[in-house]
């Protein structure tokens, strides 16, 4: 069974996916909405920017990011100038790494679902007299309801699963910064399997149903699109 600490680290990680992902779809859902419609030749570079956590190890990122955010860092030193303390080794540089690590998995389907809306349904919307707030948020955002679904649940989801982004930024502190992905290699270090098999197990069970209620939710809503 799971004791305090796992409690805690548990607490500590839906706190951490719950927050990520609500500041990722605040910030990508306009991010995402420009990518679709900008015709800037050079937006390939922006969007390889927010592709890069895909492919660069998380470690990496989380090095990069403790050397800004440290006391040494241009960022934290910037802060210590101002009397604010580092962001290294806290809850809130677990969130600015999490936001960063996790980004492509939210703006991505964002902008897929953006772009596969296409130009008609803005330029009906256009010719009766809807501004162009009014099209975006009676037309755009329910025709993409089921790139929100994917994002959120995406975006969520990998940031429970982090573990180097998290460990490199956020350290092992339980209760502030200790994840469950941390606190698994914890009992696997220590030998307590059983421990890191009840949080191992739930986290594969809650990835799976997340998994399965994204295709769900997504097959049922393009089914009723295609009826009308």
């Amino acid at each position: 069974m799971l004791n305090e600490s796992d409690i805690l680290a548990l607490i500590v990680t839906l706190k951490l996916a719950g927050l990520t992902t609500l500041i990722l779809l605040l910030l990508g859902t306009p991010l995402a909405w420009w990518l679709s419609r900008t015709k800037w030749r050079f937006k390939f570079i922006l969007e390889g920017v927010i592709a890069l956590p895909l492919v660069l190890p998380p470690t990496v990122l989380g090095f990069y990011l403790l050397i800004l955010l440290g006391p040494k860092g241009p960022l934290g030193d910037l802060m210590a100038s101002l009397g604010i303390h580092s962001l290294a080794f806290t809850f809130s540089g677990l969130v600015i790494g999490s936001v960063f690590y996790s980004m492509p998995f939210v703006i991505q389907p964002l902008q897929n679902a953006f772009t596969a809306i296409g130009r008609r349904p803005m330029e009906v919307a256009a010719t009766l007299g809807a501004s162009p707030l009014d099209r975006f948020f009676t037309v755009a955002l329910p025709l993409a309801r089921p790139g929100f679904i994917t994002a959120a649940v995406l975006g969520f989801a990998h940031t429970v699963g982090e573990f180097g982004v998290v460990l490199m930024i956020g350290g092992n502190i339980p209760g502030e910064t200790q994840v469950l992905s941390i606190a698994i290699y914890d009992h696997v270090e220590s030998l307590q399997y059983t421990q890191a098999h009840w949080l191992s197990g739930g986290l594969l069970l809650l990835s799976f149903i997340m998994l399965m209620s994204v295709y769900a939710i997504n097959g049922q809503f393009k089914v009723g699109r295609n009826d009308h």
